[in-house]
């Protein structure tokens, strides 16, 4: 039987299926959306999700986490969790009947619309929009990836959607995984102090935000915008709207091209 799954964050027990020796120290808050990450570390998690607002709603039981070693799961003595690729080549596979075990648990129970993703650098690109579809769900189950990536049937067998943060390649998904959770948390009502706060963020609305000032007026031989200290709200309003323009279309020609194209989003 596997070890214990990791959990951490205020605990208040609901009913479960799940297996006893799976639920010690791993109790569900009933009704909180909750993270279910499958890894060869968990002892990188909480990570910076432990920090900051995400982790004060952590420790208040706003969201849960819990983590899943993937080495519980393993294959023998060792507890083997690769094998060499089919076909030949490079590196070190995940094995299916490792893999597969260790999402069935951490799907154990889960109810509601709670997506399984894998972090991948050949999946659909993460970006503001699905933070927020993400927040919406009643939970999220994460692989993390190493070596040279998962056995595809394992991928195919649960319906995994892969994820990426960008063209570029990571030594697994575990630094991938917290980045689209602390993107997605701070989305989860009461997560932030202003939830007025995330409407003028890049993204949000399909542009770059305009540019933030405060105390001093003047440092280093530079004012902040008169407009700003205006106190005509319209005017302000005007000046961001207009900055978050300029910077879009020069920064991310891409963004911009795509907001002329839905003026409505």
């Amino acid at each position: 039987m596997p070890d214990t799954p990791r959990s951490h964050g205020r605990k208040t027990i609901r009913p479960t299926l799940t297996p006893r020796s799976l639920m010690d120290g791993g109790e569900e808050l009933a009704g909180v959306w909750q993270a279910r990450v499958v890894t060869l570390f968990p002892d990188a998690f909480p990570g910076v999700l432990g920090q900051s607002l995400t982790g004060r709603a952590l420790q208040e039981g706003k969201w849960q986490l819990h983590t899943h070693d993937l080495r519980d799961f393993g294959i023998g003595r060792h507890r083997n969790v690769d094998d060499t690729p089919a076909g030949g080549g490079a590196g070190m596979v995940l094995r299916a009947d490792v893999v597969g075990p260790a999402l069935q648990a951490a799907q154990s129970n889960a109810r509601g619309r709670w997506p399984v993703l894998y972090m991948s650098p050949r999946g659909r690109r993460f970006d503001q929009s699905m933070a927020g579809d993400l927040a919406r769900c009643d939970g999220v189950t994460v692989l993390c990836g190493r070596f040279e990536g998962v056995d595809e049937r394992v991928l195919e067998h649960f319906d995994v959607t892969e994820v990426s943060l960008g063209d570029f390649v990571m030594t697994g998904g575990e630094l991938a995984a917290q980045a689209m959770l602390d993107a997605t948390v701070r989305l989860l009502p009461g997560v932030l102090g202003n939830a007025e706060s995330t409407v003028d963020e890049s993204h949000s609305n399909g542009l770059l935000e305009h540019p933030q000032y405060t105390k001093p007026a003047s440092w280093e031989g530079r004012d902040i915008p008169p407009v700003l200290l205006s106190g005509n709200h319209a005017e302000i309003e005007k000046w961001r709207r207009n900055q978050s323009e300029s910077l879009t279309k020069v920064r991310r020609p891409d963004l911009w091209a795509k907001k002329r194209n839905n003026p409505g989003k």
